[in-house]
């Protein structure tokens, strides 16, 4: 059930096949890429000692090495701790102490913020393309280390309450996420590419396992970002291409003025909440039908619901516009459910809380056994989610209990942003809201009480918080409204903010 078993079986079967490449370049073929793999595994147990279970971070942008250390690590039996780039320095050195990790690949961009925000538990820094990584590529082929389905193969870290989360992804998760993807979102022929526009250490590294189990070609980008231009031009060298976006990507895409051949893009996957159905007209109106729209947690490898390819093209639907405001089906195999605050489980249109359980949900949270309690408590996956069910199946998300924020497709707790705002001392306190934006779905938004300024808190936010998770709007306030019980009232402070907005957009008119 190792997960590198199916390239290196790749390696012997389709040895000429196209497996990964770099900008308009194809780098190495399947023969080539297992070859490497064994390689940097080798190094890995006989070098480095790694044992099996031992947890081995990544730490880089998108570049093609991703790929090789992914399969290597688990080739020798280890379990990968990939982790969002975009986080700061501090925040990545919770997640690589939390989980462990003995070695960390990095790429050459990020070698020294590993190097300055390492914890004492990181022996060794692996820094993509230096002396160090070419010396891996050395040594002898080892054979792959054997590991059942069960065993986590994949720590993806959540910041679920604010505090890091590794939810544990097994073997048997991410090939049931592959399978899912296959068959219901995006079918895979030999040779089809993936292109990496979006973090590898997040959602798009889930898909360089099922373009690894059906022969297709993973494809990184010379930039290791998103640049509509840049992915227009790789289009034309790698046609029948798909990719992972979000709804501010896609709406980038379909304003950017550079020419696209439509006809080079199998899918485009959209992660998170769907595009409106305006946004998604305008979309498909630039693409045509090639859109799909996945939901679920990294508990779930982003394998929870589909609004399929078919779903969101037939617009003739006369519930269409509805449909398109929805989370989709629950893929196959995957049961969702509405429950009451009894657990009792609710009719159609009835909104609760929304639970999952299924082939793909995480094992549990890394060296957490309470919180993997909470989370898994009944069985069920407990998703943060409110919500409800229309006659047709469909999911209908209404709001979060955990309050978590999605920002341009990134997961923001409020806790984590409201901490960094107590640091201040003028700073009394703060609450941490989503705002509503048609460009990033939502917004960071800080209420404050104290004396402060917006310029110092901006600051402090980054030198604590990745730069992505810092307020857009701070607003400054006598007192937090609050319940009988001293709790913050969350809803009235997003009624106070949906108030202020457009008297915001008034003045600024």
């Amino acid at each position: 059930m190792n997960l590198a078993q199916t390239l290196h079986d790749a390696g012997r079967t389709y040895p000429s096949r196209p497996a990964l490449g770099f900008g308009d370049s194809l780098l190495y073929d399947y023969a080539t890429l297992a070859q490497r793999v064994a390689q940097i595994a080798s190094a890995l147990q006989n070098e480095f000692r790694l044992q099996p279970g031992d947890r081995v971070a990544i730490v880089a942008s998108n570049v093609p090495e991703y790929v090789e250390a992914l399969y290597a690590i688990w080739h020798a039996g280890g379990i990968a701790v990939p982790t969002n780039a975009k986080l700061h320095g501090t925040e990545l050195a919770a997640i690589l102490e939390h989980s462990g990790a003995r070695i960390c690949f990095a790429s050459s961009d990020l070698a020294s913020v590993i190097d300055t925000h390492a914890p004492r538990n990181i022996e060794r820094i692996v820094v993509f393309n230096a002396r160090s990584y070419d010396a891996m590529l050395a040594a002898d082929a080892a054979p792959i280390v054997p590991r059942d389905g069960d065993d986590v193969a994949w720590l993806f870290y959540t910041t679920a309450h604010g505090q890091p989360k590794g939810a544990m992804l097994t073997h048997r998760n991410l090939r049931a996420m592959s399978r899912a993807t296959m068959s219901e979102v995006d079918r895979i022929g030999y040779g089809d590419p993936f292109l990496h526009v979006a973090p590898m250490g997040l959602g798009s590294g889930f898909y360089i396992v099922p373009y690894v189990e059906h022969f297709g070609v993973n494809v990184v980008p010379e930039s290791g970002g998103f640049y509509p231009d840049e992915l227009f031009r790789l289009l034309e060298t790698w046609p029948r291409s798909s990719m992972l976006t979000t709804p501010t990507m896609v709406n980038r895409m379909v304003a950017h003025p550079a020419p696209c051949n439509v006809e080079n893009i199998r899918t485009i996957i959209c992660a998170g909440p769907p595009l409106s159905a305006d946004d998604t007209t305008r979309a498909m109106e630039r693409f045509g039908p090639r859109f799909a729209y996945v939901y679920g947690p990294g508990e779930t490898a982003l394998t929870m619901t589909l609004l399929s390819r078919n779903d969101v093209a037939y617009t003739r639907d006369r519930r269409w516009r509805e449909r398109i405001g929805s989370l989709g089906k629950p893929f196959k195999g995957m049961e969702i459910v509405a429950v009451d605050a009894d657990g009792t489980i609710l009719a159609p249109g009835e909104t609760g809380d929304i639970l999952c359980r299924g082939e793909t949900v995480m094992a549990g949270y890394w060296q957490d056994p309470t919180a993997t309690a909470v989370a898994l408590a009944g069985g069920y996956l407990q998703t943060g989610d409110i919500g409800s069910f229309d006659e047709q199946g469909y999911l209908h998300l209404t709001g979060r209990s955990n309050g978590m924020i999605l920002s341009g497709g990134a997961s923001i707790h409020p806790r984590e942003v409201e901490e960094a705002l107590l640091r201040h001392p003028g700073v009394r306190e703060a609450a941490v809201i989503g705002r509503p934006d048609r460009e990033w779905g939502e917004i960071v938004v800080a209420y404050v009480v104290g004396d402060a300024n917006a310029g110092d808190l901006d600051l402090l936010c980054l030198n604590w918080i990745a730069r992505y998770k810092r307020p857009r709007d701070y607003v400054f306030i006598p007192a937090l409204p609050k319940s009988e019980h001293g709790q913050v009232l969350d809803a009235e402070l997003r009624r106070l903010d949906a108030e202020r907005a457009p008297a915001m957009a008034a003045v600024t008119s």
